[in-house]
């Protein structure tokens, strides 16, 4: 038979996990078979019918196919974890606040002049006239969002964040110094909401060895990136310091 755009689908680097394969798989095979029922070509097909061929049952019935072997997703903000155990995995006790990212790209570095280990990088929504220094704390559960809505966002935060829509910190995000988010662009959500409320944020962010608690600086100064960058492949970023002395 023969390839299809979709079969040209990028991998993720490093190599997906097995359950990620197979879910692309089974979409792939889906988008193959309803291609070949419509009767159109491929333009026609994604611009015209797709939306009407390929329903949310259908990618229900893929979700229900998949946790039907005996496997579960991994999660990618522990909020899915609460809502949804029967379909994420549980990372830990620990993993909806203390534990860092570790992302397998992120630059490191010993301390600089001036205490600053280099911790990681992203892209800048807006460039500040300075840097922005604080603590960082992992926003990653309804129970911490209701914490500070209850009793306040602690002074000097810089939440670090899972996921680049910004539902989840919506209500709060007013009361953080800065922002580090793990995914999305500059053109996300979170990143319109932080560029709203003039607060420095890091998108897409490549971080590792940094901890609930640490004392962090993002690189708020740094030129941002724009939509000419993401497509022309212009790599331009913030950098993420651990303050010497501040964390683990």
């Amino acid at each position: 038979m023969a390839k299809l755009p979709i079969d040209n689908a990028l991998h993720v680097k490093p190599p997906a996990s097995p359950l990620v394969e197979a879910t692309l798989g089974l979409v792939q095979q889906l988008v193959r078979d309803r291609f070949r029922e419509s009767g159109r070509d491929w333009g026609a097909f994604t611009m015209a019918g797709a939306d009407d061929l390929l329903t949310r049952e259908d990618f229900a019935a893929i979700e229900a196919r998949l946790l039907a072997s005996g496997h579960r997703f991994d999660w990618s903000a522990s909020i899915s974890v609460a809502e949804r155990p029967e379909a994420y995995k549980s990372a830990g006790d620990d993993a909806a606040t203390d534990a860092g990212f570790a992302h397998p790209e992120a630059p490191s570095g010993e301390a600089d002049g001036e205490g600053r280990a280099l911790r990681g990088v992203g892209d800048n929504v807006v460039q500040h006239a300075r840097n922005i220094s604080g603590t960082a704390r992992y926003i990653r559960s309804n129970d911490r969002v209701l914490a500070y809505l209850t009793d306040g966002v602690p002074p000097g935060t810089i939440a670090v964040i899972d996921d680049s829509g910004g539902t989840l910190t919506a209500p709060i995000i007013e009361q953080f110094a800065g922002v580090i988010c793990a995914g999305g662009t500059v053109r996300s959500h979170l990143g319109i909401l932080t560029r709203e409320y003039n607060i420095p944020c890091l998108m897409n962010a490549k971080i590792a060895g940094i901890r609930d608690g640490d004392t962090v600086m993002i690189e708020a100064s740094a030129p941002a990136k724009t939509t000419e960058d993401y497509q022309d492949g212009v790599e331009r970023v913030g950098r993420v310091w651990l303050l010497e002395g501040e964390g683990a």
